[in-house]
């Protein structure tokens, strides 16, 4: 018989063949069982096509363990440094892809424990002295794990800096700026990217946050409740570099919070760059025609030779998704187990390895990208001009010549029904025009109505004026210079 299981990690269909008879598999674990696994369940249950991505993370915790279990008078020196030396070969046999991988044994970890007592004999087994499987991968997906965080904020720091040089080119650049996508006041396109780089600020915090509960060692909880052989895990967390061991056995094992955790940071980032991607998507648009999207990033049509799509914004918009629907996974995964460890928990690591992947790639692309975009500063300027962009400043000026805000907002309203009518700006409006609505209105209404103007007046903290941009690149830069 013929089955297809489909690798997540890989994204490819797996055909495997059986006559769904039972197999000598001569596991590690086997002796309990009168019968041998069945072939398919074999198959269906392994995790090793995937899980082998952790095969670094769980040799450094192996010499770690090792290393403990023979300062604590547990193993002796001499099997302590067979272990070590078995577990180095073995990680130069993987990386020089000469490691032979087994369905049989399951998973990463019986691959890696089989190899070393191939190779080095009855010390070999001695490894797994006083701690479990159930300790063992959940301590091996957070040394993963901190990895890929070292690595995606890494990503996020070059698109910040990216963001961050963009901006500062275009501190007097004007453009429109939207509510509800409808042209709302003037604004600055380094204040909008600014906006950008903000919302990265809080995606920087959150995922060092996440890492402070990530980096705490559960090796040593066992398979649940511990161990009786007199270990010292404050040693283990030092050699791996925790924070600290972790506190309860039975949550040890069974918790995964850590990783909910990392998916929800990860969504909201790619949450981020999906509405990145809507503006850039929109901006490059022949009806706005802001921005000019660098070739090296887009793609032509199969039919229509004119067309540049911005496929590398529309692929991360869609990615976005994709890490969400990860961290729904992983929230149902754990929603109904009891404590401590089952097996449900194998579902953990293809959503994680996957939301691990794209955020490092989506990251990368942008930060790759966003150098090359180019402004079309007379497009933005037009299109901002176009909108009665100024309104709200003519409405702020009645106030301060003493007009109540709400008789102000119905006097402009007037006057930007004349615009319409006679298809000109507010600034475009004579003296005399723009006084029928009120006798409040002189000469220096002029001042407020230009798009220049209107910018250069929101000069407070956090404000479009070209000097506050300039002021926040500053502050954000000292910011970066202490990552």
């Amino acid at each position: 018989m013929s089955v297809y299981l489909y690798n997540f990690a890989s994204f490819k269909l797996i055909l495997i063949t059986t006559t769904m008879t039972t197999v000598n598999s001569e596991k590690l674990s086997s002796a309990r069982f009168a019968e041998a696994t069945d072939a398919f369940v074999e198959v269906f249950t392994a995790s090793v096509d995937f899980d082998q991505r952790m095969a670094t993370q769980d040799i450094q915790g192996s010499i770690a363990h090792a290393t403990m279990l023979m300062r604590c008078n547990i193993i002796s020196k001499e099997d302590c440094e067979a272990i070590i030396a078995g577990l180095n070969q073995i990680s130069d046999e993987i990386n020089n892809g000469e490691f032979i991988w087994s369905i049989q044994q399951e998973d990463v970890h019986m691959n890696i424990e089989a190899r070393l007592t191939n190779l080095i004999g009855i010390a070999g087994k001695r490894l797994h002295t006083g701690r479990s499987r159930n300790d063992q991968v959940a301590t091996d997906i957070r040394l993963y794990l901190r990895s890929e965080i070292e690595q995606i904020s890494h990503q996020l720091t070059r698109l910040q800096n990216a963001i961050l040089n963009l901006a500062e080119q275009h501190t007097d650049t004007i453009m429109p700026g939207f509510t509800h996508l409808q042209v709302a006041q003037p604004i600055t396109f380094g204040h909008h990217l600014m906006a950008w780089f903000e919302m990265l600020v809080r995606d920087q915090d959150r995922l060092q946050d996440c890492k402070k509960r990530v980096n705490i060692m559960p090796l040593g909880a066992a398979a649940l409740a511990g161990t009786s052989y007199p270990i010292d895990r404050h040693i283990t967390a030092e050699l791996l570099g925790f924070s600290r061991p972790s506190a309860n056995s039975l949550d040890s094992v069974s918790d995964r919070d850590f990783a909910i955790e990392f998916a929800s940071v990860g969504s909201l980032i790619m949450m981020h760059l999906s509405r990145f991607s809507e503006e850039l998507i929109l901006w490059s648009s022949a009806q706005f025609d802001f921005i000019d999207m660098p070739d090296a990033f887009c793609t032509g049509s199969s039919i229509m030779p004119q067309k540049k799509n911005p496929d590398v914004p529309e692929l991360v918009r869609g990615k976005s998704g994709r890490v969400t629907g990860h961290l729904m996974s992983l929230l149902m995964l754990m929603k109904s187990q009891p404590l401590a460890y089952n097996k449900d928990n194998q579902e953990d690591k293809e959503p994680l390895f996957d939301t691990a992947d794209t955020l490092i790639n989506c990251l990368r692309a942008y930060a790759d990208m966003v150098p090359h975009i180019g402004a079309k500063k007379q497009n933005m300027y037009n299109s901002a001009k176009r909108g009665f962009a100024t309104a709200t400043d003519l409405a702020d000026y009645l106030v301060r010549k003493g007009m109540a805000f709400r008789d102000a907002h119905e006097v402009v309203g007037l006057a930007v029904r004349l615009g319409i009518d006679s298809q000109r700006d507010l600034s475009e409006l004579s003296l005399t025009e723009l006084q029928e609505f009120s006798a409040l209105i002189s000469e220096d209404v002029f001042e407020f109505l230009t798009l220049e103007g209107s910018v250069a007046a929101r000069k407070h903290i956090g404000g479009t004026a070209p000097e506050t941009v300039k002021a926040a690149i500053a502050t954000a830069r000292l910011l970066m210079s202490a990552l």
